[in-house]
């Protein structure tokens, strides 16, 4: 038994009212037994994230699977190559947090802690999953991996990624800012 968490459910009950130790007293042991729970939560969390891979890359953006109903984000690694990823189902505690996490860290960089789970409707598949965001900020990213995104937002069609590039102005070599890489993006949608 960890007399600890005993302890911490009965400070977290406060002072037991005169005469009223057995109602105090179950306050205390459902504490205990939630604060247990919740060690316990905490523990998986903590392996996963031992466990977990790590990788640096910009989050684009976050979506809903209409399918899984998990978070689905679209990250670019300083290659420029596109990367997804999924959180649990956005109807768990858990998936809601990290689809509102990544949510408001579109447009930054990050670091991904990431393990693999087995599909449950096919064992010999994995899916990469999503343990954890690191906010690294809004940096600046390469040219290369910015003319990346926006070769892929224009379908591979190189003409109209570097039409888009040129009336944005962006220059062909060191760096570009999020808000000048999404002007090049806006202009490719307009011309669509």
């Amino acid at each position: 038994m960890d007399y600890s968490l005993v302890i911490a459910a009965a400070q977290a009950a406060g002072p037991c009212p005169p005469g009223d130790v057995a109602a105090w007293g179950r306050t205390v042991q459902e504490l205990t037994v939630e604060l247990h729970v919740i060690a316990q939560q905490a523990a998986q969390d903590v392996a996963r994230l031992e466990n977990a891979k790590t990788f640096v890359a910009f989050l684009e953006k976050v979506e809903i699977e209409d399918s899984s109903r998990r978070g689905k984000l679209t990250l670019r690694t300083p290659s420029g190559d596109a990367e997804h990823i999924r959180t649990e189902q956005q109807d768990t505690d858990r998936g809601r947090r990290l689809i509102a996490r990544a949510e408001s860290l579109v447009g930054r960089w990050v670091l991904v802690y990431r393990y693999n789970e087995t599909m449950a409707s096919n064992q010999q598949l994995k899916v990469r999953m999503l343990a954890h965001l690191m906010d690294l900020g809004d940096g600046d990213m390469s040219v290369n991996t910015a003319k990346k995104v926006l070769l892929d937002d224009a379908g591979g069609v190189v003409a109209r990624a570097q039409a888009a590039w040129a009336a944005a102005g962006l220059p062909e070599a060191g760096t570009v800012t999020v808000e000048e890489l999404q002007r090049a993006r806006l202009g490719l949608q307009a011309g669509s």
